[in-house]
């Protein structure tokens, strides 16, 4: 299992996150990969996602946190399932002297993401195992 974890827009209108895995032998078509760098030390402010996207860190370990507080770190080899296109937000922040190399892959508009959450609760189109 590969660990994951899911930012989304929850019904109060917030960005929460979900802590899970990817499962192995899920096919999603995926509509386009890009490839990005920031350099050590960087951060972003308060944004949401461009569009509903998996981002594969290569390289870099990152904080991030919501407006509501929840937070989480993300290494090297964990999967992002970015969804909170809309909301409240998210930030992230580099926390090791790596730059931040990544893939982001979108996926066709309503694809179910290849998502299983380590704790049941309401969440976005993801699969159950």
């Amino acid at each position: 299992m590969i660990k994951a974890y899911q930012l989304y827009t929850g019904a109060d209108g917030h960005s929460h996150v979900q802590q899970g895995y990817v499962t192995e032998h899920f096919l999603t078509e995926a509509v386009s990969i890009t490839f990005k760098e920031s350099p050590p030390h960087s951060s972003f402010d308060w944004h949401n996602a461009p569009v509903e996207q998996y981002v594969i860190t290569l390289s870099g370990t990152l904080q991030f946190e919501t407006r509501t507080g929840e937070s989480f770190i993300l290494k090297p080899g964990e999967v992002l399932i970015a969804l909170d296109t809309t909301g409240t937000a998210h930030q992230w922040k580099l926390i090791d002297d790596a730059p931040w190399r990544r893939a982001y892959v979108v996926l066709k508009d309503n694809s179910a993401f290849n998502f299983v959450a380590d704790e049941q609760k309401p969440s976005p189109r993801t699969i159950s195992v």
